[in-house]
């Protein structure tokens, strides 16, 4: 893994030093150093849904596509709510429970309602 961050503002991994700043190539956006390793130390146990919001305990999203639930014929519909939902840790960040029963999502199927 690198120990250079991604971008705070695009969230890429196309970043490069220069000099006392890193700089994103994609998006063009720079940051001072000191400012990405202060913040590094937090950023291990933010979880982000699809728009790149943060997601927090007790949060509705929103399922933004059909996921089809492994060993059963159950399919989780795409513009499903979900109400409160508890980030845990591990592959599958969110814990929620819904009509058809309890599930581990991935944030990355989710934006914030």
């Amino acid at each position: 893994m690198s120990a250079i961050p991604v971008c705070p503002q695009c969230a890429m991994e196309n970043t490069y030093p220069d000099g006392s700043n890193y700089v994103c190539a994609d998006c063009g956006h720079e940051w001072p150093v000191t400012a990405a390793a202060a913040s590094d130390d937090s950023s291990d146990d933010v979880v982000k849904d699809s728009n790149g919001n943060v997601l927090s305990d007790g949060d509705a999203v929103v399922l933004i596509k059909d996921l089809k639930v492994k060993g059963s014929s159950i399919t989780l519909k795409m513009g499903t709510k979900v109400k409160s939902i508890r980030l845990v840790g591990g592959d599958h960040e969110v814990d929620c429970k819904m009509d058809a029963g309890n599930f581990m999502l991935k944030a990355c199927y989710l934006r914030k309602a």
